[in-house]
């Protein structure tokens, strides 16, 4: 089975504890980038926590997902 978790942040502390517990259940997680961010203030500190293992660009998350299901 494939598990993926992608958060977009809007309520951070909700998602924060979802992503660690699908995390721990051995899911990817995906999260954006800096580049690609207006503010990269939540994401960052999601990815620097280990909360989400992978990072893309706001338009590569899909083909990123597309990839990891293949």
């Amino acid at each position: 089975m494939i598990s993926i978790s992608i958060s977009l942040y809007p309520i951070f502390y909700v998602n924060l504890a979802g992503l660690f517990a699908i995390k721990r259940g051995g899911a990817q997680t995906i999260g954006q980038d800096e580049t690609s961010s207006v503010v990269y203030g939540m994401p960052k500190v999601a990815y620097n926590i280990g909360a989400v293992t992978k990072q893309f660009p706001l338009d590569k998350i899909g083909p990123a997902i597309l990839n990891i299901i293949k």
